[in-house]
């Protein structure tokens, strides 16, 4: 059964023993965001934290590392917690394939109960705001889904967008706003200043668990969301106007915020501890003027801890990193067999394949450059053989040390996009790209000494249902 709100989904990882309730007081700073930092360590079930006694608040409520755990990831997307990560990544390409399921209009969403107007919207009477990291400029809300439309075509629901962008709050009614130029809301916003005009946007914080999956996955400019979270969800997901602005939000959000983002305004925001797992520097940013507030009473406070792998936005944007990339590969490459693209949002993209003819890796890494992912994340691909399982890292590390021949098989690209965030970057933004071939070559390339293989026995399939049956009746 999908989830139509967050609190409904706490419900379940808490029936599952995927919530754990802190209730013992703590200081909002630094303990809540050391918990979320640590709670990752515990590994691939590490369950998500809620804490309600939190020192200086009467009446706070935050979660964190609700997406933090293959666990929790499998029960947003309704499958058995113990469903691993292939067969994560493999179901989600199979529910790509129902796109696109049109939403649900619906009315009387719950976030409606309370509002806040003009002078009287204050952030910071609805959320209780914390640092993340001790570098950071300033509160930043980091989960929340933005969203906004095309000005140019309006009435376009593909091209509408719900993106998660870092926010930092600047003040009561006021927030910087980081949108890279490959997104989504960068181009729109560039097409509202060209006319002359602010840019309307509806943040939603609190959203159910597949719409902060859908609007971390890197979709096509004119490709809904919502209509992705429907074939995610199996079910139409249920969505409402803003009232403000006519924007389409999620219906089931704890707090939705309207406003704009002014046009050809920009402020100092940062430094923010981000996904590279290090700290990004001021720049000057676009910046959003609050009209208005509507939350649910006792507001939800869902907030992401990010920082040096793995933390919870490894999670969340791993297998919806990993598929785009995959579906749009296939169309040209059907040799493809698989891509994991998990590692510090897809800096490295590592692709199987099988092969045409000599040279023919090659080819597939260029064509992961040239995704919409790959054009703004991707700085290294690494292409191995059909029989390798890039999700297994021992394969992959035998595949770069048994076919890899630096003389032959490094390809580097000069001079291409990277996201301004990368820290290898010499010049923020850009960067030399790598591809790795280490795949076996070949016809008519004959390099190397592969003519003699090892091979799988042929009983050891049969062997590992036998063992796994016997190891489970332990």
């Amino acid at each position: 059964m999908p989830y139509d709100d967050l609190r409904s989904f706490l419900g379940t990882l808490d029936k599952e023993g995927q919530l754990l309730r802190v209730t013992d007081e703590v200081m909002p700073e630094p303990d809540i965001a050391a918990a979320a930092n640590a709670v990752t360590r515990l590994g691939d079930a590490a369950p998500a934290l809620y804490f309600d006694n939190v020192t200086g608040f009467t009446d706070a409520r935050v979660a964190m590392n609700v997406h933090g755990s293959w666990a929790n990831h499998a029960l947003a997307l309704g499958l058995p917690k113990e469903t691993g990560t292939r067969d994560q990544v493999s179901e989600f390409i199979r529910r790509w394939e129902r796109f696109p399921v049109p939403p649900e209009w619906r009315e009387d969403p719950p976030w409606a109960e309370n509002t806040l107007d003009g002078e009287d919207a204050d952030i910071f009477r609805v959320l209780p705001l914390i640092r993340l990291n001790d570098g950071d400029g300033g509160f930043y809300i980091d989960k929340a889904a933005v969203v906004s439309r095309d000005p140019d075509d309006p009435e376009h629901s593909g091209k509408q967008n719900v993106g998660v962008y870092r926010i930092e709050v600047k003040g009561p009614r006021r927030l910087a706003l980081q949108p890279v130029p490959v997104h989504d809301l960068a181009l729109q916003l560039r097409a509202a200043e060209e006319r002359g005009e602010d840019l309307p946007v509806a943040i939603t914080l609190g959203n159910d668990p597949v719409i902060s999956i859908v609007a971390s996955t890197p979709m096509k400019y004119d490709e809904n969301e919502y209509e992705m979270a429907g074939a995610l969800r199996g079910a139409p997901a249920p969505v409402t106007r803003a009232p403000l602005t006519g924007l389409p939000v999620p219906w089931g959000s704890e707090v939705v915020v309207e406003g704009v983002v002014e046009g050809r305004k920009r402020e100092i925001e940062g430094p923010f501890g981000e996904f590279t797992g290090h700290y990004s520097g001021g720049r000057s940013l676009p910046v959003v003027r609050i009209d208005r507030i509507s939350y649910r009473t006792g507001p939800v406070f869902e907030h992401l801890y990010l920082g040096k792998p793995w933390t919870e936005i490894d999670y969340l944007m791993a297998a919806n990193t990993c598929v785009p990339i995959h579906q749009q590969l296939t169309k040209d490459f059907p040799e493809v067999q698989a891509v994991n693209a998990m590692y510090t949002h897809g800096l490295v993209v590592i692709v199987s394949t099988r092969k045409r003819y000599g040279g023919f890796a090659r080819a597939v890494g260029m064509r992961v450059l040239t995704t919409p992912h790959g054009l703004g994340y991707a700085a290294t691909v690494i292409v191995v053989d059909e029989d390798v399982d890039p999700f297994n890292l021992p394969q992959v590390m035998w595949a770069l040390s048994t076919k890899m021949n630096p003389a032959r098989d490094l390809i580097r690209i000069p001079g291409l996009s990277v996201v301004e965030l990368a820290p290898q970057a010499d010049t923020p933004g850009m960067v030399d790209k790598l591809i790795i071939d280490a795949t076996t070559p070949a016809a008519p390339d004959r390099r190397g000494h592969y003519s003699t293989p090892v091979r799988d026995l042929p009983e050891a399939a049969a062997w590992l249902d036998r063992l796994r049956q016997l190891a489970a009746g332990r």
